[in-house]
């Protein structure tokens, strides 16, 4: 037995001990992971014996396994026919036909979305496996659930709070389950797959909303209205000590009061009662070189394709936990546990004040918004990591030196790399128009709750058109989706807008994530995901025949058109040796030419003289 394995099994042996429990057999993986730090927490406590009337398939397991789709509703069934304070609801269906379960925590006797308003009480959302491979929170939310109901221990909390909780997110990803779905990843045993059963990834898709179970979950947050939304993960990449990490949008976040809210108060009560319960909280760790901290962590600026950078993009305070991968299954679900309890407790305390922070991120009305980012240019903090000790090894296979992380615990100093320069923003528009033949990008508005109006007369606006040039499709799709790339002109003038076409107006709470999603410098805008790829298009042709005396005759009437024609032989070698450039150079400025040919079709209403600008 190689010393990293012993380590490994004789932390696993401790763990088991300390929790009264006989560890399961290891999964194939141990083997190669590197070495377990050896952990004994206050919160192994928090584990109930396996006699308890309501023991969790994990905790029975040996903290080792995570119960499949069926097992888990029907413990949540048999909990919600124990307890008048539990009930579940269906939030829609998988592409495969299995219920999205949200379960619903209250003291509340009516259980609807506007009466939970009501009470007054703050709400906590909570879900889990999103990456069904990463289901943590669903095992630590079914003991909490427990523990607030028929057992008790922790009742309190719903005298203050409402708790809403999806343990399973990707539904049919869970039950593509086995042994080897996450070799970097220790536990639980068998584990489910990171996509869905269409192969796209759901931290992916709360912007376009391609999926049902993403459309599903939107109409939740929608309907539901939490003050606090948490996505449950396990994250990858290096080792360090930190076990259970969260973070929010940083210093460059579309809704900064939030942020200030997230930092100030709850991420300082995660830090201290995840550390009162003896694990090590910290913040995202995101490697700048994926396999080592200490060239530098970043702090990410995520867009509104993944959970916490929708929240910002709309206001709604949104934290991504990330679990470390390398950590004993066990140990993470109990500190996941610890979190959503610090959560729901910090709610309880300072719910008013996160209000107070929404309610002026969604009056925001900034004139000039950012709409994508990249690594600052400033030097970069230097602060405190607890990091593992690693040793660069050369492999006998590929002859390259790789790290391999020996287990032993140190502290560093490293860089905090900060993604908050900007390098693409736009003005704010009065409103955007659309023409009523892109329905599905209305649809997908109103899905995300943006207001639009549908005109009912035809319309002429004085407004801004982007005319688009350099335009690339990728190579391969992407979440699948082939994606877009351009250059965008603004182009200014009249425009009739036809009966039904719709107004989206910039002066509502949604306004600022209208502009991420409409203006086509934005990452996450309908552009760039290929919601129009059809204008792409060109439909109608001239033949060579009648271009060339069209092209002869324009180059006799104007002198300056021939002129810029000559300065392109003579500088674009390319352009000179193709015959079809020459006449196509022509065509595109004839008045022949297709007018909404590579034409953005959504238009700005501008509120004065503004410009779009890009530095990409």
């Amino acid at each position: 037995m190689s010393m990293r394995v012993l380590c490994s099994f004789l932390a696993l042996v401790l763990f088991g001990a300390a929790t009264n429990r006989v560890i399961a057999q290891a999964a194939p993986n141990d083997d190669i992971l590197p070495p377990v730090i050896p952990w004994d927490g206050a919160s192994k406590k928090l584990v109930v014996p396996n006699d308890h009337e309501w023991v969790t398939h994990f905790e029975k397991s040996g903290l080792s396994e995570s119960p499949s789709y069926e097992e888990t509703k029907k413990w949540l069934e048999r909990l919600s026919a124990a307890s008048e304070h539990i009930s579940m609801e269906t939030l829609g269906k998988s592409p495969q036909g299995r219920d999205i379960w949200l379960v619903v925590a209250t003291k509340s006797r009516e259980r609807s979305p506007a009466a939970l308003r009501r009470t007054g009480k703050p709400i906590l959302l909570a879900q889990a496996g999103i990456h069904s491979g990463e289901i943590d929170g669903k095992d630590a939310g079914l003991m909490l659930l427990r523990d607030m109901t028929v057992v008790g221990t922790k009742a309190d909390l719903l005298d203050g709070a409402h708790f809403l909780f999806v343990p399973i997110f990707s539904v049919d990803g869970h039950e593509r389950s086995s042994e080897f779905s996450r070799v970097n990843q220790r536990g639980p045993k068998v584990s489910g797959w990171r996509t869905t059963s269409r192969n796209l990834n759901l931290n992916r898709d709360y912007a376009k909303a391609d999926t049902p179970e993403m459309r599903a979950v939107l109409r939740a947050i929608r309907a539901w209205e939490p003050d606090l939304y948490l996505d449950l993960h396990v994250t990858d990449g290096a080792d360090y000590q930190y076990d259970i990490t969260y973070g929010g949008n940083g210093v460059s976040a579309w809704s900064p009061a939030i942020e200030s809210w997230l930092n100030e108060s709850l991420f300082k009560s995660y830090e201290k009662d995840l550390s009162a319960e003896g694990h090590i909280p910290g913040r995202l760790v995101f490697a700048a070189n994926r396999h080592d901290p200490t060239d530098g962590i970043v702090e990410w600026h995520a867009g509104p394709r993944y959970s916490n950078g929708y929240g910002d993009a709309r206001a709604l305070p949104t934290v991504l936990v990330e679990n470390h991968s390398l950590k004993p299954y066990g140990q993470r679900v109990l500190g996941t546990y610890v979190l959503l309890e610090s959560s729901l407790r910090t709610l309880i305390a300072k719910g008013d004040e996160l209000r107070a922070a929404v309610a002026k991120d969604r009056a925001r009305r900034p004139k000039t918004l950012d709409l994508a980012f990249t690594r600052s240019q400033e030097e970069p903090e230097i602060v405190d990591f607890l990091g593992v000790r690693s040793e660069a090894r050369v492999s006998e296979i590929t002859g390259r030196s790789y790290i391999e992380w020996t287990g032993e615990p140190i502290r560093q100093k490293v860089p905090l790399i900060r993604y908050s320069r900007s390098v693409a923003r736009a003005d704010r528009p009065e409103a955007y128009w659309i023409p009523p033949q892109w329905k599905d990008v209305v649809d997908l508005l109103k899905l995300h709750g943006i207001k639009v109006q549908r005109r009912a007369l035809p319309r002429k606006v004085n407004c801004e058109t982007y005319v688009m040039s350099d335009v690339e499709l990728a190579e391969a799709p992407f979440e699948g989706r082939v994606r877009v790339s351009s250059t965008a002109e603004v182009r200014r003038g009249i425009v009739e807008f036809p009966v039904g076409s719709y107004r989206v107006s910039t002066n509502q709470p949604l306004g600022t994530f209208a502009m991420l999603l409409l203006e086509p410098d934005s990452p996450d805008s309908v552009w760039q995901w290929g919601f129009f790829h059809s204008v792409l298009q060109r439909t109608e042709y001239l033949e060579s025949y009648v271009l060339e005396p069209l092209a002869a005759k324009m180059m006799k009437e104007d002198e300056k058109l021939r002129k810029e024609f000559q300065a392109k032989l003579e500088t674009d070698p390319d352009f000179a040796a193709s015959p079809r450039d020459r006449l196509l150079w022509f065509y595109r400025r004839s008045p022949y030419i297709d007018k909404e040919w590579n034409v953005y079709p959504i238009a700005r209403e501008p509120t004065r003289k503004a410009k779009s600008t890009s530095t990409r």
